[in-house]
């Protein structure tokens, strides 16, 4: 995979991909660019991204001043998966990559992006956004979060779990929580105990009362407080830390689809196979097979 150092390019926008792929099994980094164009020393030159597999662009300043040609040249041509990270987004956007697109960036680049590129679907507020081979991220911890997700499609949820622990990152957020909040989070919403709880009770029926129950905390005022600290509604929740669990059952145990339906709180195998399709995209049983043959 190869990182292009742009011009005015954000370092930590290349730290993060640069640690997480190239700690994680399966990856080879190469971070390609023009000598003297930024503050990272590429380790290739530009043209050794056209062979990559993955090519990440990072933010950059002043993303509303055009990139150097050539920069532009390479990705319009290019025809594999691309992460544009932060403002990155813009660089996709001015090669003609977004046109049609959904597609997110920084909280604060949302209006200029709206602006200069209108024939795409500018998301605002959401962590990342995939649409096919494009996949698009808010600003420093939102590009963690869509590398751990890259990871996760490329090699499961152990392994994105397990680059996670090395820099102490959520293993899994979803591209629709919010880049932020807009009130300050009140005394008394700090809801882990009850998010930990929760996971700890995954395969038992859970509901919001019961969930805002255990918090102490009558059932709106729970919801609002959840969502202040998540980004999504409770039940949502629930349901996506199911499918990560079933995710990496499937990666790591002999189970039945029964078994880990019941384990992690589906119910039935015919439950766990609707959810399943429509959040990962495929079945159950053919998640397994391509996560072994991976491995």
């Amino acid at each position: 995979m190869a990182i292009l150092a742009v011009p005015g390019a954000i370092p930590l926008d290349i730290s993060i991909p640069a640690h997480l792929f190239g700690t994680s099994d399966g990856y080879q980094v190469i971070v390609c660019g023009e000598p003297g164009s930024g503050p990272i020393t590429p380790t290739h030159p530009l043209t050794a991204a056209v062979d990559a597999d993955l090519i990440v662009v990072p933010g950059y300043e002043e993303p509303e001043q055009p990139l150097p040609t050539r920069y532009l040249d390479l990705l319009a041509g290019s025809s594999t998966r691309i992460v544009g990270i932060c403002t990155g987004t813009f660089a996709l956007a001015a090669a003609g990559l977004l046109d049609g697109r959904d597609a997110t960036t920084h909280w604060q680049y949302v209006a200029p992006l709206r602006r200069l590129h209108p024939r795409i679907n500018v998301l605002e507020n959401r962590l990342y956004v995939e649409d096919g081979k494009i996949l698009t991220s808010a600003g420093g911890g939102a590009g963690i979060d869509a590398c751990l997700h890259v990871i996760r499609t490329d090699f499961g949820a152990t392994a994105a779990y397990e680059a996670s622990k090395g820099i102490v990152a959520a293993p899994a957020r979803g591209g629709d929580q919010h880049q932020y909040v807009d009130v300050l989070t009140p005394p008394r919403s700090d809801l882990s105990a009850t998010r930990a709880w929760v996971m700890e009770h995954l395969g038992e029926p859970m509901t919001v009362h019961r969930m805002a129950g255990h918090a102490t905390m009558p059932r709106r005022t729970f919801i609002r407080h959840f969502e202040n600290e998540t980004g999504l509604p409770p039940m949502r929740w629930v349901m996506l830390q199911r499918v990560l669990s079933a995710r990496r059952l499937l990666e790591s145990s002999n189970w039945t689809i029964e078994r880990i339906a019941a384990a992690t709180g589906f119910g039935t195998a015919t439950s766990l196979r609707t959810v399943f399709r429509r959040e990962v995209g495929t079945t159950p049983s053919a998640y397994r097979k391509e996560r072994h043959t991976r491995l």
